[in-house]
């Protein structure tokens, strides 16, 4: 394990730390990364270590939310995801933050959270990640019929396999279900099993012959074709109409709570990981590994 195994923009934003400070950190966050299926206690862990030492750094800012919403302590996702949103500027993480706010009881603020990002600046991949959790947050409120018409965007693409497709075939047949339309449902699952396979095989294949360049949603991305799979008949739910009862339903949602006051990320991080407030020359807060 080297801090050269990991990513090559992480590093970048390291370079503002001294050199053998910014190398222990890398090789946190990259035991972070390799551990967080595994073990994500342990991957916690690291983050934690990694956040002592690099506290103003927005990568590992990221890594600690990720790691803290693997362990199940959503609070703490969301407070460090709206740190790594600050430092960052980046709104690639919002699924997440949707899906953390589920996580503390709050489907009403996720969804509005969700509708407060302009989903034409961000990747396919967010976007579809963003379409998951929101309609997960209409089931929590039991909205099934909402919950579908979430999943219904571009990305829906039962022709082309890209990274994010099994998940969204998966949550779209999971609404089906919930909807009583079985059959339809396992249709959807059965298209999600066969992207995961057609992307596994994309991925070994060393010519990547199966592998062709289809533009997406104003984007060149790089997708797995397909087998066509029988569609269902009769859908019930079209994409315009979902759309127009999330619209009604909102009408109907009492306002989301103020968010929570933001503190400033010395106090943030002294708060979070039981250290004063005093730093060292990298602006990290002091601890053991």
């Amino acid at each position: 394990m080297s801090s050269k195994d990991l990513d090559y923009a992480a590093r970048l934003e390291l370079r503002t730390l001294a050199k053998d400070n910014a190398e222990d950190v890398a090789r946190h966050l990259v035991m972070a990364a390799q551990l967080i299926e595994e073990d994500p206690e342990l991957a916690h862990r690291h983050a934690l270590s990694a956040a002592r030492r690099a506290g103003r750094v927005g990568v590992v800012r990221e890594t600690l939310a990720i790691t803290a919403y693997a362990t199940g302590d959503f609070a703490l996702a969301l407070r460090e995801l709206r740190t790594y949103r600050r430092i960052s500027g980046k709104d690639d993480q919002v699924p997440l933050m949707v899906d953390s706010e589920r996580g503390v009881g709050r489907p009403e603020r996720a969804l509005e959270l969700g509708r407060s990002v302009d989903r034409s600046t961000l990747s396919n991949e967010v976007q579809a990640s963003l379409a998951i959790a929101m309609s997960g947050a209409r089931l929590d409120l039991g909205q099934p019929e909402l919950a579908l018409g979430e999943l219904e965007i571009p990305q829906l693409n039962p022709d082309v396999a890209y990274s994010w497709s099994p998940a969204l075939f998966q949550a779209y047949g999971d609404v089906l279900d919930e909807l009583g339309r079985t059959a339809e449902a396992q249709q959807w699952w059965d298209r999600a099993d066969h992207a995961a396979e057609a992307l596994e095989e994309a991925a070994a294949t060393a010519e990547h012959e199966t592998v062709d360049v289809v533009e997406e949603g104003g984007e060149f991305e790089e997708g797995v074709e397909l087998d066509p799979v029988e569609t269902p008949a009769n859908p019930q739910t079209a994409a315009e109409e979902s759309a127009d009862d999330a619209a009604d339903a909102d009408a109907a949602t009492p306002d989301a709570a103020t968010p929570d006051d933001e503190f400033s990320v010395e106090d943030e991080v002294a708060e979070l990981l039981g250290e004063s407030d005093d730093e060292d020359a990298d602006g990290a807060v002091p601890g053991t590994e």
